[in-house]
């Protein structure tokens, strides 16, 4: 299985950054899919930015413009840049991988999930 390690939350003030850290035990190069979700308290897990071992990269509108998601190969390490926070950014952010490992014909996706770093965005 592939293990997740988040790490860069902390509390920051509303219109401040943060940059996200997540560090994968296996070649990312060998993950079909990574992305960032995140969880604000009384609402449902969403999804923020994902990125592909092609560099396609998808964002909740919510983030656009102000979030980027990046990655270094070498380092096995995918990161979230996050800019001019807001208070509603606020959350637990999980990182997220998705492999492909075909069976039997059939397409079977496996989810790993790290741990969750807490965000919060003071006014």
């Amino acid at each position: 299985q592939v293990q997740l390690v988040e790490s860069g939350g902390g509390l920051v003030q509303a219109g401040g950054s943060l940059t996200l850290s997540c560090a994968a035990s296996a070649s990312i190069s060998s993950i079909n899919l990574m992305g960032w979700y995140r969880q604000a308290p009384g609402k449902q897990r969403e999804l923020v930015a994902q990125i592909t071992t092609g560099a396609s990269t998808t964002y909740a509108d919510a983030v656009k413009g102000r979030f980027t998601i990046s990655r270094d190969n070498a380092k096995n390490t995918v990161f979230l840049q996050m800019n001019s926070l807001k208070v509603e950014d606020t959350g637990i952010y999980y990182c997220k991988a998705t492999i492909n490992k075909p069976s039997a014909g059939f397409q079977v996706l496996y989810n790993y999930w790290g741990q969750g770093t807490q965000v919060t965005v003071s006014s």
